[in-house]
């Protein structure tokens, strides 16, 4: 939906709350006009019903005020006496309108002394449990959200069954665009197939101030932007055309931000001309073949053992004299050069052409291409068919425009034109694991509006490798994602301020006791 269509949206349902509520508002001994003025009407209907003001903020926050308004329905009518199950199941089942019903054809009395306190335990259990839902989606929203490292693609930086806390505040928290969506839960409900959510309506996308802006190496969190599949590692071939925020989460390396000029050269990152100057954790690897004597034996299970070597590795032939390493660090090849029987460690470096490298030119491979201009906000590019493999997807799908081709000549929107003008910023992102990863060098640029937030904290690590507590690393417990120099967990400081907390707690309580 458009801003307009938004506001005109707006205005019906001031409109129908008029329609609905003014007398209750009247018998409220508020004024008739009062339910009409849009945002003033919803303080005065909080003090009727004797809530806090601030409600009115969380009715106009997205899948919030989903949860909010069923609640506010009950209220509405438990403030006129209506407290029956009967009453409860109408308000909800009808979507509010049942106060239409008793708007118009009951004798309304308010109560303005009711008891705001549960009546039973369950009626407490559920307000609670409301209450923690709306805290929850709040943080989980516009502060925190949880991750977990589902793939290899960051390998030594981000290792797979990382669990992580991502920050919505440093990049700007995003708005949801999906209107009508579960609580908490991304695009399909759990342990279901069935989506969690309604393609429409859809809010404009807006967000939030930001604390920084996204800098080349900087670990992201994003949608894939070219997601189709029904859910995440859904397999059945089904399409999912899905909103933005809807689509699956990834986690890359930024390593080309808005106006750099990005090449890679066997394998290498270039920005502007220069090598990527990668920090201290990020441990890129590569793809290697390992030449073999054929007669010294190697113990090559627990040398990869020794040197955390998770991707794969086998012999190329029956010979055994050559073996295909998947993924190493220049850490893993500069040792295994020293052990006797190799005989030599050669990174594998793409040639020749790949069909499936961006803009699918049929020019580049995967060690290889560029340079490719990073698309930002504002600037201008000419459009000519040698830009235009670069720029259409970006035209069409990411900034909605219409683009045609007719003979030599291109058409935006119906106008003919020779350039065009970027509406918002794109990134390139990267995995470490250079020969494991799924990024920008198959399907192309990121859009801003696609950014989740970044990466901050390791709170639990889980390798499924291990055997009972083993499978904990503990070591990664409670570390930060960013920073220089090497991780350094803080676990025992958590665990020294629990203790703390619990001591204290305990002593406060013998105080209290002592007292009375």
């Amino acid at each position: 939906m458009t801003v307009y269509q938004w506001f005109v949206f707006f205005l019906l349902v001031q409109v129908i709350h008029f329609l609905g509520t003014w007398k209750l508002y009247e018998a409220a001994g508020r004024k008739r006009w009062e339910a009409a003025i849009p945002v003033y009407n919803a303080i005065v209907l909080m003090k009727i019903i004797g809530r806090p003001t601030w409600w009115t903020l969380l009715l106009f926050i997205p899948i919030i005020n989903l949860i909010l308004f069923p609640v506010i329905w009950v209220e509405t009518l438990r403030s006129f006496g209506k407290r029956s199950t009967l009453d409860t199941f109408l308000g909800i089942a009808t979507f509010g309108l049942y106060i239409y019903y008793i708007n118009y054809t009951q004798q309304l009395n308010y109560v303005s002394d009711r008891s705001l306190n549960p009546e039973n335990k369950t009626a407490d259990t559920i307000s609670s449990l409301l209450f923690a839902i709306i805290v929850a989606t709040l943080v989980h929203t516009y502060f925190l959200q949880p991750y977990t490292i589902p793939t290899s693609s960051l390998e030594k930086s981000l290792l797979v069954g990382d669990f992580l806390f991502v920050s919505k505040m440093n990049y700007g928290a995003r708005v949801p665009m999906t209107t009508v969506a579960l609580p908490m839960v991304h695009d399909s409900i759990p342990l279901t197939k069935k989506k969690s959510y309604l393609n429409w309506p859809q809010l404009p996308y807006f967000r939030l101030p930001a604390f920084q802006k996204i800098k080349n190496c900087d670990i992201v969190v994003f949608n894939w932007p070219v997601d189709t599949v029904y859910k995440f590692r859904d397999n059945s071939g089904r399409r999912a055309d899905k909103p933005i925020d809807k689509k699956s989460n990834y986690v890359k390396r930024c390593v080309g931000i808005p106006g750099d000029s990005l090449q890679i050269k066997d394998g290498i990152v270039y920005i502007n001309g220069q090598i990527l100057a990668l920090p201290e954790r990020a441990k890129p690897q590569y793809s290697y073949k390992i030449a073999l004597d054929g007669k010294t034996p190697i113990d090559f299970e627990y040398l990869f053992n020794d040197m955390n070597v998770t991707d794969g590795a086998g012999f190329t032939s029956e010979a055994r004299d050559t073996l295909f390493a998947s993924a190493l660090t220049t850490e893993s090849v500069e040792r295994l050069k020293n052990v006797p029987g190799i005989t030599a460690v050669t990174r594998e470096i793409a040639k020749g052409v790949e069909n499936g490298i961006f803009p699918h030119i049929n020019k580049w491979n995967r060690d290889n291409l560029g340079p490719i201009y990073i698309p930002q906000a504002g600037k201008t590019v000419e459009l000519n068919f040698v830009t235009l493999p670069f720029y259409s997807h970006i035209i069409t799908e990411y900034e909605k425009n219409k683009l045609e081709v007719k003979g030599s000549d291109f058409f935006i929107n119906g106008i003919k034109t020779k350039s065009y003008t970027f509406k918002q910023d794109y990134y390139w992102m990267m995995g470490d694991n250079r020969h494991n990863s799924e990024d920008s060098r198959y399907w192309g640029y990121v859009p801003a509006d696609h950014i989740v937030g970044k990466p901050v904290f390791i709170w639990m690590s889980w390798n499924t490798n291990g055997k009972g507590f083993g499978k904990i690393r503990w070591e990664r417990l409670f570390t930060t994602v960013g920073g220089d120099g090497q991780p350094q967990s803080y676990f025992k400081f958590f665990l020294i301020a629990l203790a703390a907390f619990f001591v204290g707690e305990y002593f406060w309580k013998k105080r209290k006791e002592r007292k009375g």
